[in-house]
Order: structure tokens, then sequence, then C-alpha cells
């Protein structure tokens, strides 16, 4: 079975989508529609500005959202019969299998991005690459420092993100280090993603979402929240709401879609980081780039 997965933030580059804008009508025509909904010409960042305008949440979560998207709608071949996305991409996944619009998609990643920003500003949070430790241990560790610390991105076996107050994700990481982690480092992020420190962001994307219209989806969507597929318009409403503040289960999304048939994984949109992930997940599953 074809599976295709859709990289979140972290993926984006100077330069991305240009050779789409200027080799398909159809991409170019997407592109504009995207700089009228957004408001201001996102194309202009993405194809030639300079990496800290890129590096903007408000930027980079549409950016990648359209590089994915419209990447997806220009393959002749695009037959998906599964697809996920890892946290911002699961909404690249949803316009993928016909769930969301290309214009509620491009919307509501816009809100989300602005909705993340506005609830970073609040509180000092963060996030860390935990390297070399079991889940368990992990998840056991955060659970015994003091402030709000926890398991956000289960990405492969031993590479596990935490995330919260940055106080608390700092303490972490120190005993990450004495329990045995080759690695603990705060990464480079705006705040503490897909942690209860995202509440703020979660209330207000919930309301956007409750008003959107979801489709009955083409090919089941794998999401962040269970790792199962779902294919109940409602369900994937109820759990891409809870996504802010729940961790990306990634590590076992990947599983469970080798375990329902998934017997090639393409990766859509910006950079290999996920076909990556994938390899080190399971070393039999075959993977490429679109």
């Amino acid at each position: 079975m074809k599976a295709y997965v859709f990289p979140g933030q972290g993926a984006q580059f100077i330069g991305m989508g240009k050779d789409l804008y200027e080799n398909s009508a159809l991409a170019k025509d997407l592109f504009e529609k995207a700089n009228e909904i957004l408001g201001f010409r996102i194309t202009d960042i993405m194809f030639e500005g300079t990496a800290e305008q890129l590096k903007e949440t408000k930027v980079t979560q549409p950016a990648i959202f359209l590089h994915s998207v419209i990447l997806a709608k220009t393959l002749e071949d695009f037959k998906p019969e599964m697809v996920a996305g890892h946290s911002l991409g699961e909404f690249s996944a949803l316009v993928a299998n016909g769930v969301l619009s290309f214009e509620d998609g491009l919307r509501l990643v816009s809100q989300r991005a602005l909705a993340m920003q506005k609830a970073c500003e609040i509180k000092p949070s963060t996030m860390a690459a935990v390297l070399g430790l079991a889940d368990n241990i992990v998840e056991e560790v955060c659970a015994s420092i003091d402030g709000i610390v926890v398991a956000a991105n289960y990405n492969c076996p031993g590479q596990l993100v935490i995330s919260g107050e940055t106080t608390a994700v700092e303490k972490a990481c120190e005993t990450m280090k004495v329990a045995g982690a080759k690695r603990a480092l705060i990464l480079p992020v705006g705040g503490g993603f897909h942690s209860p420190m995202m509440e703020p962001a979660r209330e207000e994307l919930a309301a956007a979402i409750e008003a959107t219209t979801f489709s009955t989806p083409i090919c089941p969507v794998y999401q962040n929240v269970t790792a199962k597929a779902v294919s109940d318009a409602t369900e994937i409403k109820k759990n891409l709401i809870i996504q802010l503040t729940a961790p990306v289960k990634w590590t076992q999304s990947v599983q469970q879609m080798i375990a329902d048939g998934a017997s090639l994984f393409t990766e859509v949109g910006p950079g290999k980081v996920l076909a990556g992930l994938i390899g080190k997940i399971n070393r039999e599953a075959i993977t490429t780039n679109a």
C-alpha cells in the first residue's frame, strides 16, 4: 500500500517551492491564491527571503504547508491509500486526503501559527531532544521533575523530544544525562509545543477548527494523537483540536501503518527528515521523496 507522509516545522529552507512556482501553472495559481489569503507575499520570503524571516512561526508553518500541499497536487500519480503528517504536517495530510480544502487548510495553519506564537509569549517554554534513552525512562524522568515537562515528539526509537516550561526542561535535560542519555539538548524553537504550555493556543484554534467543514477522507489518516487509522470526519476534527497539547506519536503511527500494510512511504514536502526517521523505526521500510 502507498503511504504519503508530510513534514512539520524545521524542514524549511530558502528557495523552497520556487521550482514548482516556475514550472507548473497550477502551482503558480495556488501560490498566488495563498498570497491573497495570507495578506502578504509569503512566496517572496520562501523563494528569496532570509533564514531569519523564514524561521518566524507565522511564516514557517504556512510555508511548509504550501510546499507540501502544492507538491502533492502537482504529482501525476498521487493516489494515497494512507496518509500521516508530523505535527503541522497533519494539516497537509488532511488536504491531501480530501478532508480539508486548500483554502481552509491554509487558513487553519495560519491561525495555528499565530495562536502558537501568542502562547509562546505568555510564559517561557522550550523543547529539548533526548537521544539514546528508552521512551519509558524519558517519561519517568519528566514525571519526576517539578514544573511542566512532558514527552512531546516520539520521533523514532532512541529519539524523543520533551517540552514544557524552560526551567523544567533544563532540569529534565540534566537528569536525562545522569540517567544515561547520549545527548539532551535544548532546541532552537519558539516555545513548548505539544505540551500543556500550548493550552491558550489550543482553545483559540479549537474555535476555528469547529467552524471549518471537514469532509469524509478518500483514505485513512494516521493522526498524531492516536497513532491509528481514522476515517471519520468528526473524530479527525476532535483529534486535531487535541493535537496542540498532546504528544506526536510518530514512531507508533509508522509502526501501525506498516502493520496495516504500508509498503512504500513517500515524503511530500521540504527536506527528508521523515524518510530518515522511518528508516530508523523500521530498517526494512522503503522510503522515497516526491
